[in-house]
């Protein structure tokens, strides 16, 4: 089974599962919502254009031998106007926003969020002036009508590193530092470290030999004399 993370471009948008290609409910405000109904799927893909021109990365999609089967969306939450409906509003002002993120059902408990997480956090930190990521969690199990479509489970926010910033009955804002995810890549590191450190085997040390019969010892460690060419 062949992984392969990609940024999220023009050319893979239109392959995101779950219906995240055609839905804008965070890159609008309700009102221009109403007004594009009917070329959801066009609106999305200038949307994104303008951020990739005009900020940079807001997405990586997760691929399984050749076929996209997750993805996860992020953006400045200035850029994400959909988020200001929230009782929990307003987003932190060094964090960006996670507005939607899916596995394909099929390749769920395999570690692909936690990928799509770390992949992330590394073009934040590269990209510079983030210093966390929030989200507003869902609370499913709770009754009624969620606040949006597209929010992410508290306990799927919480096993990947956020914590609750901001508690709420229904919709909690999460929040992840970005120094968190360089834990994860220290602890790694000190386990593979640890792992190969057991694995290496000491350099067996050579006996000496005894000197030729009439040699000194300055002889035996005097480097060799350089050979004349004729």
């Amino acid at each position: 089974m062949a992984r392969k993370v990609d940024r999220l471009t023009l050319d893979n948008l239109a392959h995101l599962p779950g219906g995240c290609s055609a839905c804008t409910f965070w890159e609008f405000d309700p009102v221009r919502r109403g007004q594009i109904r009917g070329h959801e799927a066009e609106e999305k893909a200038a949307w994104v254009s303008s951020m990739l021109r005009d900020w940079g990365s807001v997405g990586r999609v997760i691929s399984v031998d050749d076929r996209v089967v997750g993805h996860l969306l992020w953006a400045p939450a200035l850029h994400l106007p959909g988020g200001d409906g929230f009782a929990t509003a307003p987003v932190s002002t060094d964090a960006v926003l996670v507005s939607c993120g899916y596995i394909d059902p099929g390749h769920r408990g395999q570690g692909l969020a936690r990928v799509l997480i770390q992949s992330m956090a590394k073009d934040l930190i590269r990209h510079g002036g983030v210093g966390a990521v929030e989200a507003f969690g869902a609370h499913r199990r709770l009754p009624g009508p969620l606040a949006g479509p597209c929010t992410l489970p508290v306990d799927f926010l919480l096993a990947v590193g956020f914590r609750t910033h901001r508690a709420h009955a229904r919709h909690p804002r999460m929040r992840m530092d970005l120094r968190t995810t360089l834990t994860w890549r220290e602890e790694f590191e000190a386990a593979a470290e640890k792992l190969l450190g057991g694995l290496k085997r000491p350099v067996p040390r050579l006996a000496p030999q005894p000197l030729p019969h009439g040699a000194e010892a300055s002889d035996a460690t005097a480097p060799p004399r350089s050979v004349r060419r004729l």
